[in-house]
């Protein structure tokens, strides 16, 4: 099973641009960026080459320059906002060969941020650049109150109407968990719409076996069903990241 590491979370207590040094020492060999936006590429790029790291995920909309909520891919008055900073996604993933980018939705309700939600992701999906790959993800109503993609049958829904190659689910345990009550449940009735998966624990999105997900029966359905992609750590370490990682030493 590979490993990735959500550097906007780990290492918390280093400088975002050491935290990649720190990655690779604890032996991953990919990262993922909530927002990377505010460090130009070149610098990104060059602490990704000296330590051998893929950065694989990326979210977008990029937060706008007013402090803005994370996301709006479902509300109706920000289309043309939408697709103006998808664009600059995209030139940020392409220049750091990032595969796979989080299209938030953002705070909405209705019909309508259904529809806005989905017109969307088809523009952005044929606007991607050929071999990436945009993911949706539920979040919980605690992390993200009023958010509009917060339930997985929605999330299938929408990715069964699309029925598009290059949109898929983002499975993430911390979320599954908080909103269904059993993240493996929801990993065997959704696997089929997944191409990255998340690891945290509930309640409070803690290191892996701090809580309420069962993550050893969690590992090995991933490698029943012969999932390939990466397991990426998003959680909050509440310490020293280096004494949370024994769930990575898996016999």
């Amino acid at each position: 099973m590979k490993f990735a590491a959500n550097l906007s979370l780990l290492w918390p207590e280093l400088p975002f641009l050491d935290r990649f040094d720190a990655a690779a020492q604890a032996g991953f060999d990919a990262v993922e960026i909530l927002f990377p936006y505010d460090t130009p590429a070149p610098e990104t790029q060059a602490a990704l080459g000296r330590n051998g790291l893929s950065l694989i995920l990326i979210n977008a909309p990029p937060p706008n320059y007013t402090g803005g909520a994370r996301g709006f891919a479902a509300q109706p008055d920000m289309v043309d906002r939408f697709r103006h900073d998808m664009r600059r996604a995209f030139r940020y993933a392409g220049a750091l060969g990032v595969p796979m980018i989080h299209v938030m939705a953002g705070e909405a309700e209705g019909d309508t941020a259904r529809a806005t939600f989905i017109d969307n992701l088809r523009w952005a999906a044929a606007e991607a650049p050929s071999g990436m790959t945009l993911t949706i993800e539920p979040l919980n109503p605690v992390a993200m109150p009023g958010y509009f993609l917060n339930d997985y049958a929605v999330a299938s829904d929408i990715l069964t109407e699309l029925a598009l190659p290059n949109v898929a689910l983002q499975y993430d345990s911390y979320h599954a968990q908080m909103i269904h009550g059993d993240a493996v449940a929801v990993l065997d009735a959704y696997r089929d719409f997944v191409v990255h998966v998340q690891i945290g624990d509930s309640p409070d999105r803690s290191a892996p076996g701090s809580g309420q997900v069962d993550f050893a029966k969690l590992f090995a359905r991933l490698e029943a069903t012969g999932y390939r992609g990466y397991v990426s750590a998003e959680y909050h370490p509440g310490g020293p990241t280096e004494k949370t990682l024994s769930w990575m030493n898996r016999s």
